[in-house]
């Protein structure tokens, strides 16, 4: 199953990479490896996590403190948000509102 990254969480996952990788050499790139072995996860078992609201629903990574939140379509899973623990916990809900939006347009 295709993945779709709502324009948001990809500036999360590339902000977060450089991030990263200005603390510590190559700590960036073992973040982006973490996030596509998490979104392989999800791909291969994506109703597994369970469902937080609706339809969206929560993987937590384990080395590194985000989560994933996504919502499983018939034809793709759409990531949301990469959330890091310390953000506020609903600041990316309007994303799902976007993504009806869109959908319907």
């Amino acid at each position: 199953m295709r993945v779709v990254y709502h324009p948001h969480a990809e500036g999360e996952l590339v902000e977060s990479a450089r991030y990263y990788e200005i603390q510590v050499a190559s700590l960036g790139g073992a973040f982006l490896d973490a996030i596509e072995g998490a979104v392989q996860v999800l791909q291969a078992d994506p109703l597994r996590w369970r469902i937080l609201e609706a339809d969206v629903r929560r993987y937590l990574l384990p080395r590194f403190p985000f989560a994933i939140y996504y919502r499983v379509l018939p034809d793709h899973i759409r990531i949301l948000a990469l959330k890091h623990h310390s953000r506020h916990p609903d600041y990316w809900r309007y994303r799902v509102v976007d993504l009806n939006t869109e959908a319907s347009g």
